[in-house]
């Protein structure tokens, strides 16, 4: 048995939707050539994404609940503080404001309901590092910059084995990393990342690249000299393409990293320079002997 995508198997339908007619289109797309087949998760790794999807719907109340305290006060006039813990550590006291007495009671039930959010996301991350501890894999994948337990956990419950793909760059294209080619002949067309793939995890690695930044920015401020070439190369890269562009570069640069830490088994080092294969024309002992 084989699990074909959806997404795949559409094209091949040929008129109205009906039983015969998707029946007849999963035949042909199952005979693709270029069509793989999903792969079959293992019951850790639906754990591992049903853990991350929890925590994403609490983390969505969350913010809801949060956005709306903020407008009633904004509302009655009573400033605030515009990052969240410092908003949520005063919250308690800015609601006891006499223009809000006739509502006190409902905004502390809503502040509740925030505390409450927070603690079940706290309890998510805590079982995901209770699942993981022992996983040689993610621990390996968390040590890479701007990677935590987060993106670690969810690249290796979503990916499974790092065979599935030939290189780095054919999981990058699978996470919707890649530019987004539009050619014909001669005229070679590529515009923003596909976007294709699981939009979750490329969140979350994005926004790991964005912190990865950040942090090159500081040491380079700091301690140039302490700069590995990974960050360098993203400091460069900024200066000349911009912030945003670099993050999502940077995220890219990470997803092959991981790929190949994952794939050959070794730590992530932020110097490290692969060695490069001579080509066949090339006599390597003369080279050696020269």
């Amino acid at each position: 048995m084989i699990l074909l995508h959806a997404r795949y198997v559409k094209p091949y339908r040929h008129r109205n939707k009906t039983d015969r007619n998707d029946c007849n289109a999963i035949l042909d797309a199952a005979h693709a050539v270029d069509l793989k087949p999903v792969p079959v998760k293992s019951v850790l790794q639906q754990q591992i994404q049903q853990l991350h999807r929890l925590r994403e719907l609490w983390k969505h109340n969350r913010t809801q609940r949060i956005n709306m305290l903020r407008g009633i006060l904004r509302e009655h006039g009573v400033e605030a503080a515009e990052r969240t813990e410092p908003f949520l550590r005063e919250c308690a006291t800015l609601i006891e404001n006499d223009a809000l007495k006739p509502l006190a009671a409902q905004l502390h039930i809503l502040l509740a309901e925030i505390q409450h959010h927070s603690e079940w996301m706290q309890a998510c991350e805590a079982q995901l590092k209770q699942l993981l501890r022992q996983d040689d894999i993610v621990q390996r994948i968390d040590e890479i910059s701007g990677i935590g337990l987060l993106t670690a956990s969810a690249l290796v419950a979503a990916v499974g084995t790092p065979e599935r793909f030939k290189n780095g760059r054919m999981l990058s294209a699978w996470l919707g990393m890649t530019p987004k080619e539009y050619s014909s002949g001669q005229s070679r067309k590529l515009g923003h990342i596909s976007r294709e793939g699981d939009s979750y995890l490329r969140t979350l690695l994005i926004h790991g690249a964005r912190a990865a930044l950040l942090a090159a920015k500081r040491c380079a401020a700091r301690t140039p000299d302490k700069l590995t070439r990974l960050q360098q190369w993203a400091i460069q890269l900024c200066v000349r393409i911009g912030h945003n562009r670099t993050a999502v570069a940077l995220a890219n640069k990470m997803v092959r990293i991981s790929w190949a830490v994952w794939k050959h088994a070794r730590r992530f080092d932020g110097n490290f320079m692969p060695t490069m294969a001579l080509p066949k024309s090339v006599n390597q002992e003369k080279i050696l002997a020269s």
